[in-house]
């Protein structure tokens, strides 16, 4: 089998009638290179498809051109959607994405800077919990690892944030269910290592006392961000005949599970029982009925926060704060109590 040529940095030269020197200054955004022999070179490399080996320029530059992204939230739709909004920012630079999935933030921070050295990462962007955690964000500081932070909740001057406001987005999520006439409601938390889960559980209970409606400690069951713990806590609201007309659940994830508990159950949503989520993940499209949820714009704010972290290895003003607008979704999960 024949083997392909790949083209080089000389063949690029050649192309376009400059120095192996100049070639190397325009993909290493050099200065003293004039507009239209950067646009002459690009369109010669482009011609070639040559591709600059960025692992290459890290050697001479000391760098490895790699960025993390840190995470623990185990909802899949979450995730995928924060790693394609960090791809997007990086598609036209020189850095490249490594996932790294740890299973417990808290149990591991001490180890989070071995991990990111062992990688040679540049910089990372914590998703939460990482993104609260005062060891993790302390060791980053005193490595000199440049980092961004995904929705923190605490000591939002430790490092450059994106966030919404968990408090109003879960205020007004409750205050769609009591609208409808609701009183009977129940709540299934998500994991207690992350900051949002108390954050939202605020908003409820704000929505809760301005309608003059009590939230019983015994409608509250725990979760873990997942569509397996969602339908176990919705199974023992049900078997414990809890009464709910209406699920609020912190996440999609946990909202399916507790739709398929209602199922099983021969409930149907939203003449049964609403159920309700919060992310606008896929799966909150995808499922019937379709769920009334928040949106998180997810995947602005990992873009967002991959140029946080660019901006800071380059040397470029850094935007140390970006708030992000949540919205509510009504979709058809939700609706009026049955008679």
């Amino acid at each position: 089998m024949k083997e392909i040529r790949r083209a080089t940095i000389v063949d690029v030269g050649l192309k376009a009638g400059v120095s192996i020197k100049t070639v190397s200054r325009v993909f290493n955004d050099a200065p003293n290179v004039s507009a239209a022999v950067r646009e002459r070179v690009r369109e010669a490399a482009q011609e070639l498809d040559y591709h600059p080996n960025v692992f290459a320029q890290g050697l001479v530059r000391r760098r490895s051109h790699l960025i993390g992204l840190l995470y623990e939230n185990p909802s899949p739709s979450y995730v995928v959607e924060l790693q394609m909004g960090v791809l997007d920012r990086l598609r036209l630079t020189r850095y490249r994405l490594v996932v790294i999935p740890v299973s417990s933030i808290q149990d591991r921070a001490a180890e989070v800077v071995g991990l990111l050295r062992s990688a040679a990462l540049d910089g990372v962007v914590l998703a939460p919990p990482a993104s609260d955690n005062p060891r993790v964000l302390a060791d980053l500081t005193a490595a000199g690892i440049r980092f961004a932070r995904i929705a923190p909740t605490q000591d939002l001057q430790a490092g450059p944030s994106n966030l919404i406001d968990d408090v109003a987005a879960g205020r007004e999520i409750a205050e769609h269910l009591l609208s409808l006439g609701h009183v009977s409601i129940a709540v299934i938390l998500g994991d207690p290592t992350h900051a949002s889960s108390a954050a939202r559980l605020i908003g409820y209970r704000q929505a809760f006392e301005a309608a003059g409606v009590a939230l019983d400690p015994i409608m509250i069951e725990p979760g873990l961000f997942t569509r397996a713990s969602g339908y176990e806590a919705a199974c023992r609201l049900f078997d414990r005949k809890a009464g709910m007309t209406a699920i609020l659940a912190q996440n999609d994830d946990m909202a399916v599970g507790a739709l398929m508990a209602a199922r099983e159950r021969g409930l149907s949503a939203p003449e049964d029982i609403s159920i309700v989520g919060f992310d606008d993940s896929e799966v909150s499209r995808i499922t019937w009925p379709r769920l009334t949820t928040v949106r998180q714009p997810v995947f602005e704010m990992g873009a967002s926060a991959a140029d946080m972290v660019v901006s800071q290895l380059d040397g470029t003003p850094v935007t140390m704060r970006q708030d992000h607008a949540h919205t509510l979704l009504i979709r058809e999960s939700s609706g009026p109590p049955p008679r």
